[in-house]
């Protein structure tokens, strides 16, 4: 099984590569807040444990309820799954489009998705600035089924013109096509306001992806949702899955989570302070690096296409996008840490690029 992403953190070879600096292992390859798993989501976790005797809800009722409180909208306009991935295979599954159109590069799990059904995936290539252009709406056409973005892009962490994702939207309803629009890294921009949400209620040619996974710091707790005005689409996507994909546990979770308003607030300022001190550095150290706008930083490194291996006996996992399609081995990936995991990580990049000299094992 080929591993397309970052968090892989249970491999051998990383882990003996890591001990032999005697490093603790920093993953910078997967993007999550740095400011952990809320209180009040693990308090959350333990005490469901004694529900856990008890099959979940197979219609997330509880949480869905918890959502349309949120958001405002009917509890029929939501989905929850395994994780964001399980949405986009269920919605690849109960659509069973014919012909999608994708950018690249982009989060890889669309595309694998739509092989799955035999779908034909036509690609906006991502040239120069690598950001959405306006001729994106030349390759709408009746032929297209499907179309996916991702709102910031991953890996750019790039957001689109908020004119021009509106335009494609209203193309998307003139020409019948579903966007799915993933917003699983908004929450960090703190821009929320670029959300197609209020849309919701008025086509049924959108599906938005959300997950509590990056925001919350819970990746393996795995839970994601979906919001759409289409109602067919989403009992197709419920059919198209096993019917306890969301644990008692992960429900819970995500309950709570809803409610961490100034712990998102607090994630928000820490990631967009650090990430213009991170964007710096990295530029200091030679470094073309993108202004993206999620809790992470994209960033190709000039010549040197061994960047991952260069940083893993100094305990530094960041993610290689030499796999993205348009993409290569010069292109890297790195999360926005707190102030000294971020320090660890330039220090560890100044050392193997020759840059300094010093022991960063114990920083």
């Amino acid at each position: 099984m080929d591993l397309l992403h970052g968090g892989n953190i249970y491999d051998d070879e990383i882990r003996e590569t890591c001990g032999k600096e005697n490093a603790e292992l920093l993953d910078f390859s997967a993007n999550i807040n740095p400011l952990g798993i809320p209180g009040s989501v693990q308090d959350a976790v333990m005490h469901a444990l004694e529900d856990a005797v008890h099959y979940p809800d197979p219609l997330c009722r509880k949480l869905k309820g918890a959502l349309a409180e949120e958001y405002g909208l009917p509890d029929v306009c939501f989905l929850c799954g395994n994780g964001g991935a399980d949405l986009i295979y269920r919605l690849a599954y109960a659509a069973r489009p014919k012909r999608a159109l994708l950018t690249a590069p982009t989060f890889a799990e669309y595309e694998e998705a739509l092989k799955q059904v035999g779908a034909e995936c036509t690609f906006h290539e991502l040239r120069g600035s690598l950001e959405v252009r306006q001729d994106i709406l030349e390759q709408m056409d009746a032929s297209v089924d499907v179309m996916f973005l991702c709102n910031p892009n991953n890996p750019t962490g790039l957001l689109i013109d908020p004119d021009l994702l509106f335009r494609i939207l209203e193309t998307a309803e003139r020409l019948g096509i579903l966007l799915v629009l993933d917003e699983c890294f908004l929450d960090f921009t703190g821009q929320e306001e670029r959300s197609l949400i209020p849309y919701i209620k008025r086509t049924e040619h959108l599906f938005i992806l959300k997950s509590f996974t990056k925001m919350n710091a819970m990746p393996g707790i795995r839970l994601g949702y979906g919001i759409s005005g289409n109602r067919e689409l989403l009992i197709r996507m419920e059919a198209a899955g096993q019917c306890w994909g969301v644990s008692v546990l992960a429900s819970e979770a995500g309950i709570a989570a809803l409610g961490e308003k100034e712990y998102k607030q607090k994630a928000v300022r820490l990631v967009r302070e650090e990430r213009v001190w991170l964007k710096g550095e990295l530029e200091t150290v030679g470094m073309q690096v993108w202004d993206g706008q999620a809790d992470y930083l994209f960033f190709r490194a000039p010549g040197i296409c061994d960047l991952y291996e260069r940083l893993l006996p100094y305990g530094i996992l960041i993610r290689r996008c030499g796999n993205y399609r348009g993409l290569n081995d010069e292109y890297y990936r790195a999360a926005v840490k707190c102030h000294g995991d971020n320090v660890r990580l330039v220090t560890a990049l100044k050392q193997v690029m020759g840059i300094c000299s010093g022991d960063i094992r114990s920083m």
